[in-house]
């Protein structure tokens, strides 16, 4: 199929970073037992992408970090079986309602209405164009990456059921075509939508209007190689993680603030994780830390964020060890846990976060994961 090549042509490029998991394991995780007796209790969810029925699988996050499966949603889709080479493969609304997935491999994108660990697939509808591989969610919009055929982002309007409404003349292209697209993001205004472009070294800004459509894009140079995954904090600080193609101990982290125009301005160029694969960024709510999950090195590389600036926690870039093969990586809404898929030990890697300094503490995760699952959201 023309989208499987395409993914697989992405895998090639990039090594490690869309790292593509083979295990004859295709069972469903096993679990630790829920701790019980705290008050601050959320939910993680990651995507199986499995090519014979895509499901979002749920857990329930225990006051101690502690994962306990609370079951498998359907999508009424179907992924790719393999990795997408992306950030946001699943996505949650701002106030937590509602979870929004993306059908790799049937060009589609379901939401669902989400109730402490527990969801209800409201709708699944066309994503725009081919291979939908990282989505982002903001007031009642949500926007799609399409990285197959002419690459491009869409728009939907989400009704306050959860439904999806494609917006008439959303789609917009991004710098080309065999771009390479990573990850589709909003800033938290709203009125910006993000892209990196992995095969061209670019970096698109689309201006959002009161109507939910973006502009064209503005293109940018990225200031490091191969950009991949992103976060913004909440000052509006853009922190991009850079793969350099996957070269040793190469990859790198640059901050970035928007200009006018959708112009982006360096502030932090390419500061070292002294890893392999830098791929996946996570952000804490207070703005002060940065995480990026080295995919070749199975590790977790901590920066703190002074203003826009950023400054590596340790000197030997191994804030966090991982199961092997780190891909995605999320924190959870209090930002005292975080969380990291990890493609070859199929299983979630956990970590409780000191709020003081950014240190990492581990915790205990999830194992018996799919073989390709992607994407990953915790709250």
């Amino acid at each position: 199929m023309h989208t499987l090549s395409r993914t697989v042509l992405l895998l090639a490029i990039l090594g490690a970073c869309s790292h593509d998991a083979t295990s004859p394991d295709g069972a469903l995780p096993r679990t630790a037992a829920l701790a019980r007796g705290g008050s601050d209790v959320g939910a993680v969810f990651t995507l199986s992408n499995s090519a014979s029925g895509n499901a979002v699988i749920a857990f329930v996050r225990g006051a101690d970090g502690t994962l306990t499966l609370a079951g498998t949603f359907a999508t009424q889709g179907n992924g790719t079986g393999a990795g997408l080479g992306s950030q946001g493969a699943v996505a949650l609304s701002g106030d937590g309602r509602f979870l929004f997935a993306v059908n790799a491999a049937s060009n589609s994108i379901t939401s669902f209405a989400v109730d402490g660990a527990s969801l209800t697939r409201v709708s699944t509808v066309a994503s725009g164009g081919t291979l939908p591989i990282s989505l982002t969610t903001h007031g009642n919009l949500v926007y799609v990456l399409n990285a197959g055929g002419i690459e491009n982002i869409t728009g939907f309007s989400v009704s306050q059921n959860g439904g999806l409404t494609m917006l008439p003349g959303s789609s917009r292209p991004l710098s080309g075509t065999g771009v390479g697209p990573a990850e589709v993001g909003f800033d938290p205004s709203g009125s910006s939508l993000v892209v990196t472009e992995k095969n061209t070294n670019r970096i698109d800004v689309f201006a959002v209007g009161n109507n939910g459509l973006a502009s064209a894009p503005v293109v940018n140079a990225s200031a490091g190689q191969t950009p991949f995954g992103f976060a913004f904090n909440q000052q509006g600080v853009l922190i991009v993680s850079e793969a350099f193609g996957g070269g040793a101990d190469a990859s790198a982290v640059s901050s970035y603030t928007l200009g006018t125009n959708g112009t982006l301005v360096v502030e932090s160029a390419s500061v070292p994780t002294t890893e392999t694969s830098a791929c996946w960024v996570a952000v804490t709510n207070n703005g002060k830390f940065a995480y990026a999950a080295n995919t070749g090195s199975s590790s977790l590389t901590g920066y703190r964020v002074d203003h826009a600036s950023l400054t590596i926690l340790n000197a030997d870039g191994k804030t966090g060890i991982t199961g092997t093969t780190a891909i995605d990586v999320a924190l959870s809404r209090n930002s005292q846990f975080l969380y990291t898929l990890t493609a070859d030990s199929h299983s979630i890697s956990a970590f409780s976060v000191r709020q003081n300094d950014g240190s990492l503490t581990p915790a205990s995760g999830a194992s018996g994961l799919p073989v390709g699952t992607v994407g990953l959201a915790a709250k």
